[in-house]
């Protein structure tokens, strides 16, 4: 039954601790198994894989793989900010206590634009100044001494991947490929689609172009490897990349308590008010039984989040309990995890250890309430509780109550043997359907594959006519079996300039002489002519492929004819609009928002944070006062959001024209609506925008796919197309989930030139 309640007892966790160290690790003291593993089994592999389980030290682990490569630079790729900090402070620790000379800076975008300006003034220019050498930018760093660069996956995409400003991605690309001896990718287990394929592409790049065979060390660090994931690791390895698999839990000897027994208690997910309220009952009375025991919720809504403050604040426990969520301040945080209870987003599922001071002698969180929607996350916030690794009192059991989606339950979660423990607790998660994240899948198997194409022509052109250029073909090539895909190089090649032509061209005013004269000259711009002139002037194309013309007899055409100009233009700012999402880090549709909260609405010691505007829009009711939005009430039934767009021409045009096709599109605006009647909506210059990525579709025919894009956090929206002649109601998927939608409903859909999209 959906309603039924689960109860089954964890039996407690233990890791190894090494009984003899190697002498280079004497300096670590106490160390464990795995931790030792690590730096054992790196002396030979090119990358090492450590699942060892959640808070038993893997950072630690993966510092020893420095003592490799000593007076070579590294970097470390944490995936948050809060994150980076953290390990900037555990790399710091390290490098001392092992002797090296490495000298360790953090590199987040707000701390890049904070260095310096006299060695640079664009981020890039100083980030590379850096890794060329240290001393040039910081004045308390000797010359000439190698660099740990602690970053996050946004930078370390942008580098990579020649996102950079024209005047540094070049040289940025150039560093993070080549300087680096030791790599290490942190929580790896939580990248999105596009991280892991930034990530997949550089161990790729590492191994064709050699740097394994120089000594190169690559760690990937995750408590739960994603399936997909593993698949292209192991592709790899089938190559010829050496991998250790480690596992900390493998050896019996010696072993140390690391988590509490648990006393989980499963249950489905009500709806809202209902899931609230049941909750807030919850914290109430643990608190008010035990006083002394410290707690945790972690939702995966924020909203929900602030609804359960707001139920506590009701019932006495104001001051008992802090917020954290993806718009807390720093400070904020350190004041919230020193209270009893904590109310928590996926935020905390990374790097975040509910540290207390004074430190307790038990567990730092003795229960936890958590939401979850797929087996990753449901084990990484299990593992949030009862930790104990270093404790002097390991056997007090902890509390735990999981709340799964109702479909687990019709899926076989109700044949639980509740007297199996942990090992049939896993074996009946992993045979749930529902708690499958296949987005990688999807994302591989969508017009994706493009992103990799513009690296890949950024190196194919660097090495034009040198020797190595053959190795981009293979670089491809073994992407291609890595990740899967039908279509060879020269395909993503040709669409790859098409277009950066178009977004070069979009840089030049249309009256300049630049356009009219000289597109030709631009970057791509020859091919983007062609494609234009396919979808606009078919007449001439056939003139053309006939031979009886030649694409520079073209120029004449813009020279003299503005409207020409102007098409071209027009054209060249929805194509690369269109695409725009697919090199964009960032998946949110607008630009997040500085907020005011007076009120204490979605903060508990500070007024002053950012938010993202469709999350305002939905929860909140608020006003504008300068450069801040302030939040003056929390809405009292959710909004829905719908998008607006006027068409100038017959619906029967938008049909055959817009409909079912990755476009870009002008003249919406977003509404909310509470029923059938819109709500009233200052105008933010945030929702502002000339272009709106994405695709319209047939919510009728199509709801199969939207209800799967749903289930991967893959939200679309109605939009109602007001034509000249009529107005008709479909949904729109914007930015990248129309990119993703390509991939689900592959038969259906058109690409911007209007040819059909093939996997």
């Amino acid at each position: 039954m959906a309603n039924e309640k689960l109860v089954i007892k964890l039996e407690p966790r233990s890791i190894s601790a090494c009984a003899s160290l190697p002498p280079e690790l004497a300096f670590m003291k106490n160390a464990l198994q795995h931790q030792v593993d690590v730096f054992e089994q790196s002396r030979n592999a090119d990358i090492v894989l450590n699942s060892s389980p959640t808070g038993t030290g893997k950072t630690e682990a993966s510092c020893t793989v420095l003592l490799h490569n000593p007076t070579q630079s590294a970097v470390y790729v944490a995936p948050t900010n809060a994150l980076v900090e953290q390990q900037r402070e555990a790399l710091e620790k390290f490098v001392r206590a092992a002797g090296l000379r490495h000298v360790v800076k953090s590199a987040s975008a707000r701390e890049v634009r904070e260095w310096p300006n006299d060695v640079g003034n664009r981020p890039g220019e100083k980030l590379y100044n850096v890794l060329r050498n240290p001393a040039t930018v910081f004045s308390d760093v000797g010359a000439n001494r190698p660099i740990i660069l602690v970053t996050n996956p946004d930078i370390f995409y942008y580098a990579t991947f020649f996102a950079y400003n024209k005047n540094d991605r070049t040289n940025i690309a150039s560093a993070f490929y080549q300087k680096f001896g030791t790599v290490i990718f942190d929580e790896f287990h939580l990248y999105d689609a596009k991280q892991l394929v930034s990530l997949l592409f550089y161990l790729t790049y590492s191994y064709v172009f050699g740097f394994f065979e120089y000594g190169r060390r690559v760690v990937l660090l995750t408590a739960t490897p994603e399936p997909a994931c593993e698949l292209a690791l192991r592709n790899l390895e089938f190559k010829g990349v050496k991998i250790a698999w480690i596992n900390g839990e493998t050896d019996n000897s010696h072993l140390l308590p690391s988590q509490t027994a648990v006393n989980l208690e499963l249950r489905s997910q009500p709806e809202r008010s209902q899931f609230l309220l049941e909750l807030a009952e919850e914290v109430v009375n643990r608190f008010r039984e035990n006083s002394d025991r410290n707690g945790a919720v972690i939702l995966d809504s924020k909203d929900h989040i602030n609804r359960l403050a707001d139920l506590l604040y009701a019932r006495g426990l104001g001051g008992k309990f802090g917020r954290i969520t993806g718009s807390t301040p720093q400070g904020d945080r350190k004041l919230a995890a020193q209270r009893p209870i904590i109310l928590a987003t996926s935020t905390v599922d990374v790097g975040f250890n509910f540290e207390r001071k004074p430190a307790p002698t038990r567990q730092n969180l003795d229960w936890l309430i958590f939401s979850s929607r797929d087996r990753f996350s449901f084990w990484q916030r299990l593992g949030r509780v009862g930790r104990v690794l270093g404790k002097s009192e390991t056997n007090i059991d902890s509390e735990a109550i999981g709340y799964l989606p109702e479909k687990a339950w019709e899926q076989g979660l109700s044949t639980l043997d509740c007297t199996g423990g942990r090992a049939a607790l896993k074996q009946i998660l992993d045979s749930i359907p529902c708690l499958d994240k296949p987005f990688l899948d999807v994302y591989w198997r969508s017009e994706a594959f493009l992103e990799i194409a513009r690296p890949l022509l950024e190196l194919e052109e660097k090495f034009e006519n040198l020797p190595g250029i053959e190795l981009i073909m293979q670089l491809f090539n073994t992407l291609k079996e890595t990740l899967g895909g039908n279509r060879d190089w020269d395909y993503y090649r040709r669409r790859m300039r098409t277009l950066r032509g178009a977004e070069d061209i979009v840089k030049v005013s249309a009256k300049k002489l630049t356009l009219k004269s000289q597109w030709k000259y631009i970057k791509g711009g020859q091919a983007f002519v062609k494609k234009f002139l396919e979808v606009h002037y078919p007449f001439e194309v056939e003139e053309l492929k006939a031979k009886r013309a030649s694409i520079e007899e073209f120029e004449k055409l813009f020279q003299e004819d503005d409207e020409a100009g102007k098409e071209l233009k027009d054209f060249a700012e929805i194509w690369s609009a269109s695409y725009a999402p697919l090199f964009q880090f960032r998946s949110g549709l607008f630009d997040s928002l500085p907020i005011r909260d007076p009120q204490g609405l979605l903060l508990d010691d500070s007024e002053e944070t950012i938010l993202d505007p469709l999350h305002l829009l939905r929860y909140y009711e608020f006003v504008e006062d300068g450069e801040f939005v302030v939040v003056t009430a929390r809405a009292e039934v959710t909004y829905e959001l719908n998008f607006r767009m006027r068409y100038r021409d017959s619906y029967q045009d938008f049909v055959n024209k817009e409909l079912n096709k990755l476009t870009a599109f002008p003249d919406c605006r977003i509404e909310r609506r509470l029923g059938s009647a819109i709500a009233p909506t200052p105008l933010l210059k945030v929702l502002e925008k000339h272009l709106l990525p994405g695709v319209i579709v047939c919510g009728v025919k199509n709801a199969a796919t939207i209800f799967q894009l749903r289930k991967q956090g893959i939200v679309s929206y109605p939009i109602v197309i007001a034509c000249d002649d009529a107005e008709k109601e479909y949904k729109f998927l914007p930015g990248l989930a129309g990119i993703l939608t390509m991939a689900m409903k592959s038969k259906q859909l058109r690409l911007p030139d209007d040819e059909p999209f093939i996997i």
